[in-house]
C-alpha cells in the first residue's frame, strides 16, 4: 500500500471513528442542571471536541496498526476474506 493510500484510509477511518466516539463522556446541560436560556436541554455542557479528537486519533491509529499488522505481518488481504454473497456468475449444472 502506498503512503497516499494509507493517508486516505486514515482520513476515512478517522471520520468514521469520530462519529462513533463523539458521544462518549458528553454531559448535557440537563444533566448538570445548568440550562442556558435559548438552548435545548440536550445541548452539550461545554466544549469537548479536543478530547474527542484525541480519542479518535488514538483509536484510528490502533485500528490501522491492527490492519497494517494483518496485511503486512500475516500477508492477508481483502481477497482472503471469505465471500458472503454466493457467486452467481457460473451457469448452473444441468
Amino acid at each position: 500500500m502506498s503512503w497516499v493510500s494509507f493517508i486516505a484510509l486514515f482520513f476515512i477511518t478517522w471520520w468514521v471513528v469520530l462519529f462513533a466516539v463523539l458521544p462518549f463522556s458528553m454531559r448535557t446541560q440537563d444533566e448538570d442542571q445548568d440550562v442556558t436560556l435559548g438552548t435545548v436541554h440536550s445541548a452539550p455542557r461545554g466544549p469537548h471536541m479536543l478530547r474527542a479528537v484525541l480519542r479518535t486519533t488514538i483509536v484510528t491509529m490502533v485500528l490501522l496498526g491492527i490492519f497494517y499488522g494483518i496485511t503486512r505481518g500475516l500477508g492477508l488481504g481483502i481477497d482472503d476474506i471469505p465471500h458472503i454473497v454466493p457467486d452467481f456468475s457460473q451457469s448452473p449444472k444441468s
